[in-house]
């Protein structure tokens, strides 16, 4: 390194724009600075080396979105720790596991879940530094207190943490994804994917980033480390709201956002004369991931918006990452664009790779190496002979290099002899004007192996009644081929969590208690 010109992070903006905003509290207005997020996070670093903790060991974190959430994270970035953020959603046994399984010696909470942390406290003796953004209980110190108490001075190590992700167990216990060939950076390096969201997005000091993820979600929190690595500002919210979003694009002057598809569908559902009342005109790029949109839904949104809505398809391993701009997907729609990081092949069942067009599991080349944390098996039940990896998504590769999604492996449904891929059905029904959300499953058939199921769960003012769900077979019925289309609807508030993933494994599984010997649905 030759000078602060060729590095990025938080220090260098402190020290040439102290007071500008690093992050804000969209809901409270709290503004936190670059001067004070650097010196926060600093001698929190300290605090945590004058206790033993050194580069390499592991922190957990399990907090609702507040002030010292970046602060936790830069201390840990600045000191070269791993560290993990957690689900505050999840049961008391599962958080147990996630913070034994890390291997964390600190663990950070706050006062929203401070009844996990009790339960949990016992169960935890690995943890030799316990801190709380709120009032000291138990063995928990208060986060704000110790940071005054600590003495300023300069950094302890200047190498780079980073975040070790846990999956979110939709298909089995949560699994921490480690980097094994990102090495030790020096403080203010980035790997090649930070690069290319940075030169991709035009994340940069004008950048101002509103997420309304949490920020335990691995969007949220990596996307809002690397606008404020640019120097840009973070808006942070609690939870989703359709109208306080577009309220908070217009108090703010957003540029960037990212969403899931559930987000758009519930913002384009607001009222015209609620959805038109804002100016959000300074919106710059509005980014989605994390689960299939509906291309219906997405082009309502480019119509809304403009050619502002950008795509990508990757998961937390970093294995490789596909992307695609508004114009390129209007003249390919559906796809997630072509590889930008890693290779794509399309693998058939004989684990031979497939021609263009046909439908297979996707793996990935070429890109970042990972492990799943202390699971060897789970790590090699996730990569082929040759050493590519997959998610576990079915999709294809068209002529010109373009990847399209099917489903998930765990979601398809087998239905005498043929596949049927729920997302395509999902994408006919959440158009339905009755609809909300919808999520399409196998359930057992004596006769087929398997039936279609479509769950969904209904806007404010429609009434579940057996003839609406006729009318949303037919609804599909008219789109899609009839041996595609659901035999039965059932209504109900669907499992999704807050990252906008579907818990089809809980639908799943309730609906097997319902089967009885044989396989034939319950009355």
């Amino acid at each position: 390194m030759t000078g602060d010109q060729q590095l990025y992070h938080i220090a260098i903006y402190a020290k040439e724009t102290p007071s500008r905003p690093a992050f804000v509290m969209g809901t409270t207005g709290d503004v936190i600075s670059y001067s004070e997020l650097d010196t926060r996070s600093r001698k929190l670093a300290r605090y945590l080396n004058e206790r033993g903790i050194v580069p390499g060991d592991h922190l957990a974190i399990m907090m609702d979105n507040n002030e010292d959430y970046f602060v936790v994270c830069w201390a840990a970035q600045r000191l070269g720790l791993i560290y993990t953020p957690i689900n505050w959603h999840l049961a008391a046994s599962e958080v147990a596991y996630i913070v034994q399984n890390c291997e964390a010696k600190i663990l950070v909470v706050s006062e929203e879940v401070r009844h996990l942390a009790e339960a949990i406290s016992q169960d935890i003796p690995g943890v030799s530094v316990a801190l709380t953004h709120g009032p000291a209980f138990g063995r928990f110190h208060n986060l704000g207190e110790l940071i005054e108490r600590t003495s300023d001075g300069s950094d302890i190590d200047l190498l780079e943490g980073e975040c070790m992700f846990y999956s979110s167990g939709t298909t089995g216990r949560p699994k921490g994804i480690s980097k094994i060939d990102r090495g030790q950076l020096s403080w203010g390096q980035q790997p090649p994917i930070t690069q290319f969201l940075r030169s991709f997005y035009g994340f940069d000091r004008d950048t101002v980033y509103l997420v309304p993820a949490p920020l335990y979600h691995a969007a949220g929190l990596a996307w809002s480390m690397n606008v404020l690595r640019a120097g840009g500002t973070v808006v942070v919210v609690n939870r989703f709201d359709s109208l306080e979003t577009l309220r908070l694009i217009e108090t703010y002057r957003v540029t960037h956002s990212q969403f899931v598809p559930t987000m758009f569908v519930r913002m384009l559902r607001l009222p015209e004369a609620e959805r038109t009342q804002y100016d959000i005109s300074s919106l710059k790029v509005v980014i989605h991931a994390a689960a299939p949109c509906p291309p219906e839904i997405k082009r309502k949104m480019i119509e809304w918006l403009g050619p502002i809505v950008y795509e990508y398809y990757a998961g937390s391993e970093a294995s490789g990452l596909t992307a695609v701009d508004t114009p390129t997907w209007l003249s390919h729609p559906g796809t997630v664009g072509r590889p930008v990081f890693g290779q794509v092949h399309i693998v058939g069942e004989d684990g031979e790779e497939l021609r263009a067009g046909e439908i297979g599991t996707i793996y990935f080349s070429g890109g970042g190496r990972y492990e799943y944390f202390n699971d060897p098996e789970k790590t090699a039940s996730s990569h082929n002979a040759r050493g590519w990896s997959t998610l576990g998504d079915i999709g294809y590769v068209d002529a010109d290099g373009f990847v399209y999604l099917s489903d998930r492996r765990t979601d398809l449904i087998l239905s005498g002899g043929v596949n049927i891929y729920p997302r395509e059905i999902e994408d006919v029904l959440i158009q339905h004007p009755s609809v909300l959300d919808v999520a399409v499953i196998g359930v057992p058939s004596l006769e087929f192996g398997q039936d279609v199921k479509a769950v969904v769960e209904l806007k404010a003012g429609a009434r579940e009644s057996e003839e609406l769900g006729a009318e949303m077979i037919a609804f599909c019925r008219e789109r899609i081929a009839a041996y595609k289309c659901p035999k039965t609807v059932d209504f109900a508030v669907l499992p999704r969590l807050p990252n906008g993933k579907m818990l089809k494994r809980e639908l799943r599984e309730h609906y097997l208690k319902l089967t009885s010997i044989g396989g034939s649905e319950a009355a």
